[in-house]
């Protein structure tokens, strides 16, 4: 289960399946977390809203299979990453965007101010382009499998905006 990676020390193997595992734990605490943190009480359901705003039960679907994703695409960069210290650089990045990914839930939801979330999600944006540029470089698979994360980050961005528009002042 581990082997020699040259110069650079040791790293388990990227076939094993402590990175499938890892992914896998990943996603799933990432997902536990953004609903604890996801309230669509009365405060969400008194906001206004524009008419292309998608069901509630659709949120739910979409983010299981953007997290199975996410999680595939982060199993797959780390077992193409061709050395521990990139491992270790791709696995830092996916971990910084699953903190802005949670950190976005708890601005809009739990802080009620979708005005400083929607400065957030431009981070969280900008985290995902840095994810598929990164794993491109290793496995474009990966890189592939984080595109329909970045679409609905961008419609969840232009929601965002909506309700605030519609909706401000916050705080």
């Amino acid at each position: 289960m581990i082997r020699q990676a040259g110069r650079h020390g040791f790293r388990l193997s990227g076939a094993g399946l402590v990175p499938a595992i890892i992914g896998a734990l990943a996603a799933l605490l990432i997902a536990l977390l953004g609903s604890t943190l996801t309230d669509t009480g009365d405060w969400y359901r008194a906001l206004a809203k524009p008419a292309w705003t998608p069901p509630d039960a659709a949120f739910g679907a979409v983010w299981t299979v953007i997290l199975a994703l996410w999680a595939i695409a982060a199993v797959a960069a780390w077992r193409a990453a061709p050395d521990s210290r990139k491992a270790d650089w791709l696995v830092g990045l996916f971990a910084l965007n699953g903190f802005l990914n949670l950190f976005w839930s708890l601005l809009f939801f739990r802080m009620q101010r979708p005005d400083l979330a929607l400065v957030e999600v431009t981070f969280l944006a900008a985290s995902i382009v840095a994810l598929i540029l990164a794993c491109r470089r290793h496995s474009r698979r990966a890189a592939l499998l984080l595109l329909p994360y970045l679409a609905w980050v961008g419609v969840a961005a232009l929601l965002n905006w909506e309700i605030v528009r519609l909706n401000a002042p916050f705080g």
